[in-house]
Parts: C-alpha cells; sequence; structure tokens
C-alpha cells in the first residue's frame, strides 16, 4: 500500500473510532415511566336507559356503598344493585325532589340525602325522616354538602354548617361568629382522618379537628380574584367549590384550577399548564393518590404525581363513543377512542366501586368498567435501551 493510502486508512478508521466513541458515550434515553390504566369501556344510564330508567338526567350526586350505587338527581332518588334501578320521588315519601348530596353511615347503613332546598332526610328501613329549620337546628334548608363522621352527620349549607348528634339529638352551628368563615356558603364537606374539610365560597378550605375541637383555615395568601400572583403559595383562589382528602393528600377544586397540598407542599394546576380540561371545577374526588376532577370541559384524572401525567375523558360529539387523552404535563403522549363514554362534557359528581368508576354529568350517569385496571403507570412492554449496532464490514487492513 502507498504512503498515501496509508494515511487515508489511518485517517478514516481514527474518525470512525471517535464517530463511535461519541456516539457510545451520548447519553442514553430514560426509560418511559410506563402508561396509565384507560377506561376504555363505558355503560351510561338515563331516564330512557334500556336497563333501567332514571329519575332525572340531571345528575346532582353519586355514592357508592358496596352493591348499591345510590344517585341523586334533580327529579328524586334512585339507586342501583343487582343491575336493576330503583327509584323514589315525593310521592313515595322522599321530602324534597332535588337530592345533591349523599353519605351513608358506616355503622347503622343510614342513608343520609342533602336536599337542595329542602333540608336534610334521613333513609332508613325504607322510611325518610326530615330535618328542616323549623324543626331542629339545621342552619338552612339549601343543603350542597353531606358527611358521616361515625355518629355525627355534618352538613353544608348556603348559611354555614351544622352537625348533628345522632346518639344524643344535639344539633351545632359553625358560622362567621364562630368559625374563621370569611364567608358562610359553604358548597362540599367530607370526613377523613380525624378531620372535617369544608370548601366554603369565598372562604378557601376549613378544617375542623374532631378531637382538638379547633378550626384551621387555608386560603389563597395572595388575595388576588383574577390571578393566582405566587405560584404553589397556597390554595389557586379563594373560591372552592369542592374539597376531598385521602392518602394525606388534600384536594380543593375551585372555578379557577385544583390545588392539591400534602401537609408539606401545595400544588396548583391550571387547564394552559397542566392536563386539567378546565378550570371550572364542580366537584372532585380523592381515590388513592389520584385525584378525579369533574369538569365543565370533561372528566380529568391526576394518575401520577411525579410524572405528571393524566388521563381526560370527553365524549365524541359525532357519537355515542369517546376519547381518552393521556398527558404528562401540557403535552399529549396518546389518544385512545372508548367504546361508549361519559353521557356529557358537564361532569358532576365520581365515585368508584371496586375497580369500575361511576360518572353523574347533567345528561345522564356512566359507569366505566374497571377489568385489568393497575394502580399508577405501568409499562405495556419491557424497556431495552436504544444502542449502537456493532459496526459490521470496518475490518482494519494490514498495511
Amino acid at each position: 500500500m502507498s504512503s498515501w493510502q496509508s494515511l487515508f486508512c489511518g485517517v478514516v478508521l481514527v474518525t470512525m473510532a471517535g464517530v463511535l466513541w461519541a456516539a457510545e458515550s451520548l447519553p442514553q434515553e430514560p426509560p418511559s415511566p410506563g402508561m396509565p390504566f384507560v377506561y376504555k369501556k363505558w355503560e351510561v344510564f338515563t331516564t330512557k336507559s334500556t336497563k333501567g330508567e332514571l329519575p332525572n338526567d340531571h345528575i346532582f350526586f353519586v355514592r357508592v356503598d358496596g352493591d348499591r350505587v345510590w344517585i341523586g338527581t334533580e327529579n328524586g332518588l334512585a339507586c342501583y344493585v343487582g343491575g336493576k334501578l330503583k327509584q323514589w320521588g315525593e310521592k313515595d315519601g322522599l321530602p324534597w325532589h332535588v337530592v345533591s348530596a349523599i353519605d351513608v353511615s358506616p355503622l347503622t347503613g343510614d342513608v343520609w340525602l342533602g336536599l337542595f332546598g329542602g333540608g336534610l332526610a334521613r333513609f332508613s328501613g325504607g322510611r325518610f325522616d326530615h330535618f328542616h329549620q323549623l324543626n331542629s337546628g339545621l342552619v338552612n334548608d339549601v343543603v350542597y354538602g353531606v358527611a358521616v363522621q361515625d355518629h355525627v352527620i355534618w352538613v353544608a349549607t348556603t348559611a354555614g354548617v351544622s352537625s348533628y348528634d345522632t346518639v344524643t339529638g344535639e344539633w351545632g352551628i359553625y358560622t362567621e361568629k364562630n368559625a374563621p368563615m370569611e364567608e358562610i356558603w359553604c358548597y362540599s364537606i367530607c370526613y377523613a382522618d380525624g378531620k372535617i374539610y369544608v370548601a366554603v365560597w369565598g372562604g378557601g378550605v376549613l378544617e375542623w379537628d374532631v378531637k382538638l375541637k379547633r378550626w384551621k383555615a387555608y386560603i389563597d395568601p395572595d388575595r388576588e380574584m383574577e390571578i393566582d400572583l405566587y405560584r404553589d403559595d397556597g390554595l389557586v383562589h379563594i373560591i372552592t367549590t369542592s374539597v376531598a382528602y385521602e392518602s394525606g393528600i388534600l384536594w380543593a377544586a375551585t372555578y379557577f384550577g385544583l390545588s392539591r397540598y400534602d401537609g408539606r407542599h401545595w400544588r396548583g394546576y391550571m387547564e394552559h399548564e397542566s392536563g386539567l380540561a378546565s378550570d371550572f371545577i364542580n366537584f372532585n374526588k380523592a381515590r388513592g393518590k389520584e385525584g378525579w376532577i369533574c369538569t365543565d370541559k370533561g372528566l380529568s384524572v391526576l394518575v401520577d404525581f411525579p410524572t405528571d401525567t393524566w388521563v381526560t375523558y370527553k365524549k365524541n360529539e359525532e357519537n355515542d363513543d369517546g376519547v381518552a387523552i393521556i398527558q404528562r404535563g401540557m403535552h399529549v403522549i396518546k389518544t385512545a377512542p372508548t367504546k361508549g363514554s361519559i353521557p356529557q362534557k358537564f361532569v358532576m359528581c365520581v365515585d368508584f366501586q371496586g375497580d369500575d368508576v361511576w360518572v353523574g354529568t347533567s345528561k345522564g350517569l356512566a359507569r366505566g368498567i374497571g377489568k385489568g385496571r393497575w394502580v399508577g403507570l405501568k409499562q405495556s412492554k419491557p424497556f431495552a435501551s436504544k444502542q449502537l449496532a456493532p459496526a459490521q464490514g470496518l475490518a482494519r487492513e494490514k498495511p
């Protein structure tokens, strides 16, 4: 081989070796965090459903109690059990036709009903007992939320909170006079881990410690109504519409976004910077560490907080099927079609029955079938790092 040929071959080999070395030293693509479970099959129940008729398609509340699913509508109460729907109206003894909230006592099995304009009712042994401003300590007859704490019933109304001790018969009333309420319009209430949480319209979230008998208030620290001035400093807005607590995490819904609080750190979510379908939130529910968010533009689920993974369920405009949108933050990573769907994008409530999910909307009720459901994220296939294949046909030529 001539001298110039040897020089050329050496340059090529050195160059190729440099390329291979550089390629091998590049950082490898990180493993995918995995994919969330998606509800791809839905059953729909309406006033014209073939599986049993609802008393009304406007669903205010759904509450699962074992094999029973209690449904509060604009025109009566319904229960889905054993594959059949049963309903009760005023002609059956229901004190008021609009059922806006439901909870079930784990001690007695009694069903407690919040009535929008009709006070509070207990459904027990096939009989309705009625509590209202004129015969009890209920502070107002417009009831938005009901929560059962052992033998004490907590009621959120437009004029404050009432509590009813079913053992002693005593009532308690909490308003701006004896609680840190900047407003008295209480929109939602829940009980968890020894504490009562109240979503107050214009007053943030109130926490009542049952043991210490002490109130604590969570508000929007910047007190700006138009914007969230300082990110993650507290609630995104002081007008809260719903509150939920589970697994050490407090979820607070507003008409201006969502807040999550783990006891140390706040995190705010808004439509323009997350997987949240809309900032206008009607209701929220915790499921383990997941947050289920009912908005006016669909049902959004924050499935995995560390990776900011969301799933949003929406109905197709063209047919009865739907779509599930999977996102990491703002970025859509997959869109999956669903057979059947939530009946309408304006989602009012949600609850869970085993792996299944029940969703109430302004135009009907839906059940998502959770067969094969997994929690969090899961790899669909084992991850394999992308590496260069061994170079072929580059044997060194002898000089």
